[in-house]
């Protein structure tokens, strides 16, 4: 079995310092830039393996580019953007509804986002079968489960009901936590609904509990949901390897979605210690399929998107994350505090998007790890 040691990553010597903080720059290991990633998955598994299969020597999408990766366990957003802000880790996961405000409150916050990895929402809303919950607008006044009170989950239901002019006065947030707490929390009715990532609602339905999924409101489904986040002062001085880093994860976002399976396989032969003890490879893979079967395709940009660029941006798309933000966190200004153009970066784009779709494509087709 290959790990991470065969791979010469020489990331033991790098953690061993990670408590030490950053020294203004991405470590050196071997010959490549080392860019620590604030995982906000909290848990270190084949979910990743959109970004980890180009870790495998076979596939080579980051070393290729003179980078590599190091994962930082994290529990929230909002624990990823304290991280990018105190230089824990060199990029993570944003949501708007989160990073906006943040921006607004603290102008020495010099966070830009270049890279929209989740270009289709991936939040859903989930009930019990039987629930009166049929649409966004019933979520008002009710129980609203979260993973944790740093988690998007309330933002989004703030989000969906000013979409629908109605304010969330009367909800209670309440942390469920993942899988089998949330799902206990959810079948003993302690909350109402849940509001969630894909992902983490397939974890709840893996451990038995029955779950109806609820529509999101119009607007707000047509929007996506996640970008990476850069400090500003990192991406002007260390752009090289930043394209290297984003080029290399958009091709393995693109293997991950033409062969699952090999990309799961990927991930394992990379992080061996990720995969889940006590089952069978064939069990594993099955239960990591099903918590993918809508990430995969949320990892995709929409047929009828005008822009098919890997990590692109729009205006129109931060404007209209701006006009909500605005409502949701109750700042009337915001708009005039956060200039939508400054959000969000698309001068690497281009050159992300500079290789052979179809080269990827065939090689994740033969891929045998």
């Amino acid at each position: 079995m290959l790990t991470r040691r065969d791979f010469g990553s020489g990331l033991s010597a790098f953690a061993a310092l990670g408590a030490l903080g950053l020294s203004g720059g991405p470590a050196f290991a071997q010959g490549v830039k080392v860019l620590k990633v604030a995982n906000t998955a909290g848990v270190m598994d084949a979910q990743q393996c959109f970004i980890t299969c180009g870790q495998h020597p076979k596939t080579n999408f980051y070393k290729s580019e003179g980078v590599d990766i190091e994962y930082v366990n994290m529990t929230s957003i909002t624990q990823a953007l304290q991280s990018l802000m105190t230089q824990q880790v060199h990029f993570g996961p944003m949501a708007p509804g989160i990073l906006l405000p943040a921006l607004a409150k603290e102008p020495s916050l010099d966070l830009v986002t270049v890279y929209e990895w989740l270009p289709r929402n991936a939040n859903v809303v989930v009930v019990k079968p039987g629930s009166p919950i049929r649409s966004a607008a019933d979520l008002r006044g009710k129980r609203i489960g979260v993973r944790n009170q740093g988690d998007p989950g309330i933002v989004v239901t703030k989000t969906m009901l000013a979409e629908l002019g109605l304010k969330d006065e009367g909800n209670e947030y309440i942390a469920i936590g993942d899988g089998a707490p949330a799902g206990a929390a959810i079948d003993a009715d302690r909350v109402d609904a849940m509001v969630t990532f894909d992902t983490a609602a397939a974890r709840v339905e893996l451990v038995g509990t029955k779950l109806r999924y609820v529509p999101l409101t119009p607007k707000f489904g047509r929007v996506g949901s996640s970008w990476i986040a850069v400090p500003r002062k990192s991406l002007k001085e260390d752009r090289k390897a930043f394209v290297g880093l984003f080029r290399a994860m958009a091709k393995s976002t693109l293997f991950a979605h033409s062969n699952l399976d090999a990309a799961i396989d990927a991930h394992w032969a990379v992080y061996p210690e990720s995969k889940p003890k006590g089952k069978t490879e064939d069990e594993a893979r099955r239960e990591m399929n099903f918590i993918l079967k809508d990430r995969k395709e949320n990892w995709m940009r929409r047929a009828d998107d005008p822009d098919q660029r890997f990590g692109a941006s729009s205006l129109a798309e931060w404007k209209a994350h701006i006009e909500v933000a605005s409502e949701t966190a109750k700042m009337p200004d915001l708009a005039k505090q956060v200039d939508a153009a400054r959000v969000f970066s698309n001068e690497l784009i281009d050159e992300v998007n500079a290789f052979d779709r179809n080269a990827v494509v065939q090689m994740a087709r033969a891929f045998k790890a």
